[in-house]
Parts: structure tokens; C-alpha cells; sequence
């Protein structure tokens, strides 16, 4: 009965309001019949209008309050009931309005007659630009039918002001705090680098432009088409996944399909159309509801499903509106630097690299797939920039510095000259560095270091090449599968491995299993019903957990690199290891696929080395039982840091809080090369903390000789690598291990300053 209420309270309210907009005359005329005709729909006393101008809420039309208040009273964002309800894009309701401890008395309005108060925001783009506001004499609170009403209302209110020019065309997109002025954003650095572009939106928004129906029964046609299309979508995603027992569903999908096929979603937007709106404005005027609910849920598992429903009226609204592209799928016309909620490494892998030159995220952290992706490509990525699309517009110009965690929007020529200057100076470097190319990593005392590149996709082969390294020592063959729809067939994965070891020419590749699981989720693949909400993925059921448990995955990887690797050496390693019998396991079933595609008379690899990364501490103590099985050891700096300090590097005050070159962590690293030296099995580095010159210094410092870092890493290391003089290096190295400075990044700062070491 109350929607019913409400439905018919707003159908009343904008077939006069539609007879106003089409009307001739002027904005200010329209205003005025408006609030008239709201006022007498809700029986209410006082009608007002307030609407956003130059950073003021200004009283633009009034029944009920003094006349002569309009154009004359202004509140600021904050100020006042319908301050509050602007800065906050909330609805109030109140029926005592001077209980409220943000009321503010402006005497010349004569509402001191007044008891009860309603207002809700009139919302363009997501930011308010006004608010309508109801006033009664009696202390009454409004009921929710008459509320519903309104804000229905504001929708419309919205496009009339909008068309009638009555706010400025910043305000109206929702961007009336830029004011053209430079804004400084932080965020979290997650891919380092420079880049310059021109921002660019991954899913523009749909702004909704025509509110009122002409034709209710095509309004509710259009809609059901467009949630039919949506489920399909849905249900296909649904239909890829080829693991798990029947009735298993991977945690996201599960809940976007619930909400998908939610009566109670399409319910409220039919009942919006009832009231007289399109399409788009039924779906934008529940999802507005949702948002509003968003800001009053803490609990953060609620919070999320509320951005299920979020993402989901955004899919809906595109397929309904007709524009279902991305910005990569609409094209990308010149430099550009995205900025997106978040994304996945497909969508990234859709953009036209030429042109793609920064991204900037909402969220983001620095075990997302996207990132990894991205360091990849060798774009610059800055996550966790809270105000993203609130400071930038589309077109406007950015600078991305993610190296110093910051962006620059809408910068002056100072900035612009600064930022120029600082990127030539790169720029330089990296000439410095590619002359470097045919130079070998031998230090001073003629030491020769391995240094191999970082890679996960076939063109990243090509980075051997350019930047003159020793091979690969880390093919990440998770890449495939992340950004995949389904399930690599073996065909596919082995064309893959054998178009790389080619691409590689006579120098090694070693390929590491795949790491999925924990945070790397992949679509089609459900999850394990303990594992579906883990709250620390990255400790969590991953990579060869997962891989032995799920072993049909790893047999069609092993039969495809082996078959790949037919007449050539075979060098593979086995990720997330925490005890020898997990390697001993993994090891087997290969051995088992290399025996089983002998049997069937194929080619076999020359020889297979075996390898493993240590990530997981408690390796180290085990050791001794697994170093006579391996033929390599790669120890992965990323997630071991984070394990020996107890800190997930996806969480932003912890990102950066633990210093690579902590006693702790050389210390550790010192004990695990001494034991692989004496068990004469070669050791490497594989991850960030090798990729920095400073911190590579320090690990050879300490017995490091073979580095597998980005290839935007290979030239500034090589260069710190030929100015180094090892033997000096370690005996001062050992002297601060035995007794640590209290800042061990500045101390050995200062040695490679007096020693000529260069470190850029």
C-alpha cells in the first residue's frame, strides 16, 4: 500500500511537472510553478528550492517562505539543514527541525513558523547540486510514501535545472570543487614511473537525460530486455566455471547473480516506473537509494555486497542505454591515463599501449593481478586514490608521478615544466642505461652477476633483447590463465611455452607453475567452500596448495611444457613451497606426465631442472632435506617480506611501513645463500627488492650473484653492478650485519657515495 502511496504521489507530481518543463517560459517561471505544485501534491506547507552556485546553496524558488529571501539567502556546503543534506547527499527528516544540531536560523526566510522539516539532495552525476526541501507548521515527521515522492522528484528536478542552464556545467557533472584550479592527489604506489595524458574514464558514465516516460508500458518493456540481457551475461560467466563439486559457486559470481535474478531489485525499479520515469532514471533512482544506504553500513562484508549491487545497476543501466563500451573498447584518441574503480588484467590487456599511459585507481593494492599486468606493460599505476573521480573530469590534463605516489590535475606551467624536466632527466637515464645493452653485469673486481629479466606474456620475450639480459628467470605462466575467459586449453598453453623458448634463442627460461588462488581468482575456476572468503588471501589456499589439490590443472600445465620444451632443457619451479614433501609432490607429477608422453613415442625435453621459490619461512629451517632435490633455489622477496613481518602488503598503511634492507630480512637471506653455497645448488633473487639498485647492491653484499628483476630495472642495476668493487662491499656489509646501524639505508647510502658506487 505505501509503495502503491508513493507511486501515485509522484505520477501525480510529474504529469504537471512534464506540462511545466515543456512549457515556455522562462527557468525562473518553471521554479516557481514547481515548488506550487509540490507543495499542494504533499498538502505541504512550505515548498523550497536550493541550488548550487558557485559553491553556495542559494534559495532559487520558494511557496511558503519570504519571497523575498529567494536569491538572497546562501548556505555553505555544511551549513544548515540543507547544508547538510548537499555535503552529505542524504535525505533528512525531521519533526523538530531545530532539535537537529546543524540547524541554522536565517531570519529573513520568516521559517521560525515552521516545526517540521524534510529535504533530499537533487542529485546530477552522482553529486548533489541542490535540494528540495519541505517545512509544516505541526511537529510532524513526513511519512515515507511522501519522502519516496520526493525524491523521485529531484531526479527530474535535476534535468530541468540542467537544461535550463541554472547551475554551471562543472556543477552539473558533478565537479563544481575542480573550479579549473591544479588539485595535488596521493595515493599508493603501486606500478613506479612517469606518465602525462589526458584523463580518460574506463566506464563513462551514463547520464541520465530524459527522467519523465511518455510511454510507462515501453519503459517496463525496456527494462526487462535489459535484465534479461544482464542474466545472460551472468549465467554465462556462471556456465565457464570447470571446477569444484556440483553446487560450488566462486564468491563473487554467487552474488552477482543472487542480485541479478533479485525480485526485489526489479521490483523497486518497476515501482520507480510506475511513477512516471524512464528506464534509465527507474534504474539510477534505485541505485541512488543504494548509495545512500551505502554511507550508513560499517560493516564492511555488507559494504561490499552494496558495491555488487552498485556495479550491477551500472552493467544494467549500460545494456538499457545502449552504451555498453569501455573506453578501450570505444578507442583511445590520444595519451591517456585511466582511471577506473578498479580492473582486471584483461580489461587492462584491451587498451592500445601507444596511447595507454597511466593508470589511476580508486583501489588497488600491490598483489592485485592488474598491477602485476601493468608493471608488465610498463605503465605507471597509483591506487588508492580516494577522490579520483571526484577531483578529475574527463579531458583533463594529469601527470602521473607514481614513483612519489602523487598526480597532478590540471597542472600550471610551473608544474608542467617541473614534471617535464624531471621525466627528460629519466628519460636520459634510460638512454644511458640502453647504451648499457651489450656491456656485461662484471664488477670492478670481475665478478660476473646473472642478471635475467621478469616476464609473463610473449611479448615481454623482447625484453631480453633490448635490454641485454642473461634470459629469464622468472616466466609468471599465470598470465594466461588471469586474463583468460576460460580454462587454457593444453594446445593453447604449449604454443604459448614453445613461442617463448624460441623467442628466448639459446638463452634460459625458467617457468614458474602456476600462482592462482588467494587473491588471483579466476572466473571460471570455483572456489574451495573454506577458501571463499579467506580474510588474508595471500596466506591462503594459492599456488601449489591449490595446484596439488586441483592437480587436473597441473597435469595439462606439465604435459604442456614439457611438450613445448621437446629437444631443449626444461627448467620449471614451483611457487608458495612451505614443506619439502609439497616439492616432492609437485616434482612426481611431472615426472609421471614427462614418463606418460615418452609412452606415447613424443620428444621429450633434453633434461628437466627443478627449481623452487622461497617465500614461505618455514622453508629455510627445512633446507637441508630439500636442497639435494633442487637444482635451483629462487627466493621471491615480495611475499617473503611480507611473511617475515607479519604485514600484508595490500593493506595501505602497511605497504611501505617494513624497510627491504632490514637486518631482519639480509640476515635471513645471508643464512639461506650460505646454505645453498655449501649444498653447491645456484641461488637468486626473484622479485622487487632486486630491481633496486641500492637494495641489489646489498644483496650481493651478502652473496647474491644471479638477480631476476622488471626490465626497466636491468640498465640502473647493471650500471650500480659495473661500479661495485664485491670484496670491499662485503666485509662492510658483514660489519653492519653483525652490529646494524640504526638506519641501514643510510649507511649504505653513504658507503656507495664514497665509494663511487652509482646508485640513481
Amino acid at each position: 500500500m505505501a509503495t502503491a502511496s508513493a507511486t501515485s504521489a509522484a505520477r501525480e507530481i510529474l504529469t504537471r511537472l512534464h506540462d511545466v518543463m515543456a512549457a515556455r517560459a522562462n527557468a525562473q517561471g518553471k521554479l516557481d510553478s514547481v515548488v506550487d505544485i509540490i507543495a499542494k501534491a504533499l498538502h505541504s506547507e512550505v515548498c523550497s528550492i536550493y541550488l548550487l552556485r558557485d559553491g553556495e546553496l542559494e534559495l532559487f524558488a520558494t511557496r511558503g517562505l519570504n519571497k523575498e529571501a529567494v536569491h538572497v539567502t546562501k548556505l555553505s556546503l555544511g551549513e544548515g539543514l540543507v547544508g547538510t543534506i548537499a555535503e552529505k547527499n542524504e535525505t533528512l527528516n525531521l519533526d523538530e527541525a531545530t532539535s537537529h544540531p546543524d540547524f541554522a536560523y536565517k531570519p529573513e526566510t520568516g521559517e521560525e513558523l515552521f516545526h517540521s522539516f524534510a529535504g533530499v539532495p537533487i542529485v546530477r552525476a552522482e553529486r548533489a547540486v541542490g535540494v528540495l526541501a519541505v517545512q509544516h507548521a505541526d511537529p510532524r515527521r513526513y511519512d515515507d510514501v511522501e519522502i519516496e515522492a520526493l525524491q523521485t522528484v529531484a531526479m527530474v528536478l535535476a534535468e530541468l535545472i540542467a537544461g535550463a542552464g541554472l547551475i554551471d556545467e562543472a556543477t552539473a557533472r558533478g565537479t563544481e570543487q575542480r573550479d579549473g584550479s591544479t588539485a595535488r592527489l596521493t595515493g599508493l604506489k603501486l606500478v613506479e614511473g612517469m606518465a602525462a595524458g589526458y584523463a580518460v574514464f574506463h566506464q563513462p558514465r551514463v547520464v541520465v537525460e530524459h527522467t519523465v516516460a511518455e510511454d510507462t508500458e515501453y519503459e517496463r518493456h525496456r527494462v526487462y530486455s535489459a535484465f534479461d540481457k544482464m542474466r545472460d551475461q551472468i549465467d554465462r560467466m556462471m556456465s565457464q566455471a570447470e571446477f569444484g563439486a556440483a553446487g560450488e559457486h566462486q564468491d563473487i559470481l554467487a552474488t552477482y547473480k543472487m542480485f541479478a535474478y533479485d525480485e526485489g531489485w526489479s521490483r523497486r525499479i518497476n515501482a520507480a516506473i510506475d511513477s512516471g520515469l524512464t528506464a534509465e532514471a527507474a534504474i539510477e533512482r534505485v541505485q541512488q537509494r543504494t548509495r545512500m544506504r551505502m554511507r550508513e553500513i560499517d560493516d564492511p562484508l555488507l559494504a561490499d555486497r552494496m558495491h555488487d549491487l552498485e556495479d550491477l545497476s551500472n552493467r544494467l543501466l549500460r545494456i538499457v542505454s545502449g552504451q555498453l563500451g569501455t573506453a578501450a573498447q570505444l578507442g583511445l584518441r590520444q595519451d591517456s591515463i585511466l582511471i577506473a574503480r578498479n580492473l582486471g588484467p584483461a580489461e587492462l590487456l584491451e587498451y592500445d599501449r601507444r596511447r595507454l599511459k597511466g593508470v589511476i585507481l580508486q583501489e588497488g593494492s600491490l598483489t592485485s593481478h592488474v598491477v602485476i599486468v601493468a608493471r608488465a606493460m610498463g605503465v605507471p599505476v597509483l591506487g588508492r586514490v580516494r577522490d579520483a573521480r571526484r577531483q578529475i573530469g574527463e579531458g583533463d590534463l594529469v601527470l602521473v608521478d607514481a614513483s612519489q605516489g602523487a598526480a597532478f590535475v590540471r597542472p600550471t606551467s610551473m608544474i608542467e615544466e617541473a614534471f617535464d624536466a624531471k621525466l627528460a632527466l629519466g628519460q636520459k637515464k634510460r638512454a644511458e642505461f640502453a647504451a648499457m645493452r651489450d656491456l656485461p653485469p662484471i664488477t670492478k673486481d670481475g665478478t660476473r652477476i646473472t642478471m635475467m629479466v621478469n616476464a609473463g606474456m610473449r611479448d615481454d620475450v623482447a625484453a631480453i633483447d633490448t635490454t641485454g639480459a642473461d634470459g629469464i628467470g622468472l616466466f609468471r605462466t599465470e598470465f594466461e590463465f588471469l586474463v583468460s575467459a576460460e580454462l587454457p586449453k593444453r594446445e593453447r598453453q604449449q604454443r604459448l611455452y614453445r613461442d617463448v623458448m624460441e623467442a628466448a634463442g639459446d638463452k634460459p627460461v625458467i617457468f614458474r607453475t602456476v600462482d592462482v588462488g588467494g587473491d588471483k581468482v579466476l572466473p571460471y575456476m570455483t572456489a574451495d567452500a573454506d577458501a571463499a572468503d579467506e580474510e588474508n588471501p595471500a596466506m591462503g589456499w594459492r599456488a601449489i596448495r591449490l595446484a596439488l589439490e586441483r592437480d587436473a590443472l597441473m597435469k595439462a600445465q606439465a604435459s604442456a611444457l614439457i611438450a613445448a620444451a621437446s629437444g631443449r632443457t626444461l627448467q620449471v619451479m614451483f611457487p608458495m613451497v612451505s614443506e619439502p614433501w609439497e616439492f616432492d609432490e609437485a616434482h612426481a607429477l611431472f615426472e609421471k606426465q614427462r614418463a606418460a608422453t615418452a609412452a606415447k613415442g613424443r620428444l621429450l625435453p633434453t633434461s628437466i631442472r627443478y627449481g623452487t621459490m622461497l617465500e614461505v619461512p618455514a622453508l629455510a629451517e627445512s633446507l637441508d632435506m630439500l636442497l639435494p632435490k633442487l637444482d635451483f633455489l629462487s627466493i621471491g622477496t615480495n611475499d617473503l617480506t611480507q611473511f617475515l613481518f607479519a604485514a600484508d602488503r595490500a593493506h595501505p598503511k602497511l605497504a611501505e611501513r617494513y624497510d627491504w634492507l632490514s637486518p631482519a630480512i639480509l640476515r635471513f637471506i645471508r643464512r639461506v645463500v650460505e646454505q645453498c653455497d655449501a649444498a653447491g645448488v645456484p641461488v637468486g633473487i626473484c622479485g622487487e627488492m632486486g630491481g633496486k639498485p641500492l637494495e641489489a647492491m646489498a644483496l650481493i653484499g651478502i652473496g647474491i650473484e644471479r638477480l631476476s628483476i622488471t626490465p626497466a630495472a636491468i640498465g640502473p642495476v647493471k650500471a650500480m653492478v659495473r661500479s661495485l668493487d664485491i670484496p670491499a662491499l662485503r666485509s662492510v656489509i658483514a660489519e653492519l650485519l653483525a652490529a646494524p646501524p640504526r638506519d641501514m639505508r643510510a649507511t649504505l647510502l653513504q658507503w656507495a657515495d664514497a665509494n663511487g658506487v652509482r646508485i640513481s
